[in-house]
């Protein structure tokens, strides 16, 4: 184990918390900032001045003037809609889709569109056209292929 990961497992240790890395990084670019010419032992400097940040921010938490945490989608203020280039790309692979399904066998898009649209499930196509399931799953393969075959671009 190296100098790094014990030196966290310690912060962890001591402190409690999960971000003992994060800690353990802020003491180290501190101390390397102010310089390490008067540190005699650097690992225990670096140990307590982490202990002392994880303190710090949590006597910072329960101070009454203490900011909110905040939400991290506060600040989210763009539109959830579509960008007008990517609708067009949308209407344009929709477009294709349809094209596709109007291509299949009359009889194919018919159970095609009963389970894709209408949510019927094999069994349920079958019975109501007088088929058999496998029929339903073959028609289903051979309309979902063709229209993978003709989207393939997009």
């Amino acid at each position: 184990m190296g100098t790094f990961e014990r030196l966290r497992q310690q912060i962890a240790r001591i402190t409690g918390r999960a971000d003992a890395e994060d800690l353990l990084q802020e003491a180290l670019v501190r101390t390397l900032d102010r310089g390490t010419d008067t540190v005699c032992n650097l690992e225990a400097f670096l140990v307590r001045s982490a202990r002392n940040q994880a303190c710090d921010d949590a006597r910072r938490a329960r101070h009454p003037a203490s900011p909110a945490a905040l939400d991290a989608n506060a600040f989210q203020v763009g539109d959830p809609r579509p960008l007008p280039d990517e609708h067009a790309e949308m209407r344009q692979r929709l477009a294709r889709v349809r094209s596709g399904i109007e291509r299949l066998p009359a009889r194919t898009r018919e159970i095609f569109l009963m389970h894709r649209l209408d949510g019927m499930k094999y069994r349920e196509i079958a019975a109501a056209l007088g088929i058999s399931q496998s029929a339903v799953e073959k028609h289903i393969a051979r309309a979902a292929a063709d229209i993978a075959d003709w989207t393939a671009d997009y």
